[in-house]
């Protein structure tokens, strides 16, 4: 049996792959194309060309417009996913493996055009990887490192490995170089920053650097993760290494949790409690409402006062209050405009939020919250969500998934064009080339009068 956990993680990742496999696949390559898709459309995207000048004319789409070489677009396309808040997480590892992954290998198979299988297949793998690591690394690694940026580079390098068709030994190697470059503090979280698309970017570009050096033959420490000076002992209070091994079973990636609201996922259980009491209460009797979550909900999202879109998807108060007011929370609720409206600023003031230790002691395998309605009359509602939408407990069907792309694409293409879109990751599994779908995303080819984008058939 191999040595280290990096030899005992490459040794379960032969297993075989199903067709149901690369059909979950294919929703989260979709899920992601969407979510970075709108995300260009903010204003935070006007920083990323910065990071591939001289890359233009390459066989590589950007979701934001245009073909780029493979490295351009890595680095622009991976800081998208996570703009708008949408992007697919794994509860118990919280980690978003999307953002790295599939980025990194959407512009790695592009290039050497490679059919949908391929793609996807490697996708599964570096979900695997990243997820593994993820839970590894525990809550005690979360709460200072941004765990999307430091274990997404282990699930790059080993995806972007199997792109590349390494042997085993060499995906080992690929994993140590991974270690040696994963990174990503959390004090973008605490100023107004726009680094966090910048750690994306990086730990995929990192992820295909491991991958390749270490197909070039150059060698990486075996015990990257365990070692005396390795990634547990530097960043992770409390390891958890059987993670690492614990026996195969099905894929994790039919795990991961997809979003239906551009919300911090913390936010998504109280979203859900507000939704399931809206039709029992008048908004304007509500005197006081009680959000009652676990801790991480409070450390990532108790902002009562947002000022700024990217503040207002994080905040339990807004997130709420927009429910109770109209409903399913959109991208709209965001906007400049909905954070001055006086009702919802009104509404967002009476809602108070605050820890119980039960749901903190069932996290991370479990985000929930419990919100209490006081009427002013002095009657109360309750509801409680244990698994959000979107949780492998409370899934969104394939149609739903497929909705939240078509939507999300619609704002940057016409919505003929964002059909051909989500049709061509449909066709992914049956071996549709990568590079016909990445035309699709491409959303330059002809303008509209609308002024939205139209592609060729």
């Amino acid at each position: 049996m191999a040595g280290s956990l990096t030899e005992h993680l490459v040794a379960s990742l032969s297993r075989p792959i199903a067709a149901a496999d690369r059909e979950r696949a294919s929703l989260h390559v979709l899920d992601w194309a969407a979510c970075a898709a709108a995300g260009a459309r903010e204003p935070v995207a006007a920083f990323l060309p910065a990071l591939a000048e001289g890359g233009r004319g390459g066989p590589c789409s950007l979701v934001a417009g245009g073909s780029v070489d493979a490295t351009a677009a890595i680095l622009v396309n991976a800081g998208l996913g996570n703009v708008l808040e949408m992007d697919d997480v794994h509860r118990g590892a919280i980690v978003h493996p999307g953002d790295t992954v599939v980025p990194a290998c959407l512009a790695v198979a592009e290039a050497a055009d490679l059919p949908g299988e391929d793609l996807l297949d490697a996708v599964i793998t570096g979900y695997e990887v990243a997820i593994r690591l993820g839970l590894a690394a525990g809550t005690g690694h979360y709460r200072l490192w941004y765990t999307t940026a430091t274990c997404g580079t282990f699930g790059t390098a080993a995806a972007v490995a199997r792109l590349l068709r390494l042997a085993p030994e060499r995906i080992v190697d690929a994993l140590g170089h991974a270690g040696m470059m994963a990174s990503g503090l959390w004090q973008c979280r605490e100023e107004p920053t726009e680094s966090k698309q910048l750690a994306t970017a990086h730990a995929a570009q990192a992820g295909v650097m491991a991958a390749r050096y270490a197909g070039a033959g150059a060698r990486g420490p075996r015990r990257i993760l365990e070692g005396a000076l390795g990634f547990f002992a530097a960043t992770c209070p409390a390891p958890l290494p059987k993670a690492v091994t614990a026996p195969a079973g099905p894929w994790l990636i039919h795990e991961v949790s997809f979003k239906p609201w551009p919300a911090c996922r913390h936010v998504h259980p109280a979203i859900e409690a507000a939704l399931a009491l809206r039709d029992r209460v008048n908004p304007e009797e509500i005197a006081a409402v009680t959000v009652s979550t676990y801790r991480d909900a409070l450390a990532f999202a108790d902002r009562p006062d947002p000022t700024t879109p990217h503040e207002a998807r994080f905040s339990l108060q807004h997130g709420v209050a927009a429910a109770l007011l109209d409903g399913p929370v959109t991208l709209a609720h965001s906007a400049p405009e909905a954070l001055a409206c006086p009702r919802l600023s009104a509404l967002r003031r009476r809602v108070a939020v605050a820890e119980d230790p039960e749901r903190t002691g069932r996290y991370p395998g479990r985000f929930s919250a419990a919100l209490t309605i006081t009427r002013t009359d002095g009657t109360a509602l309750a509801a409680a969500v244990e698994s959000a939408k979107g949780d492998p407990e409370n899934p969104m069907s394939a149609e739903e998934i497929r909705a939240k792309a078509t939507s999300l694409l619609s704002g940057a293409l016409t919505p003929k064009a964002a059909g051909r879109a989500v049709a061509a990751a449909t066709a992914l599994p049956q071996g549709l080339p990568v590079r016909a779908f990445g035309r699709t995303l491409r959303a330059n080819a002809s303008t509209s009068n609308d002024g939205r984008i139209d592609h060729a058939a």
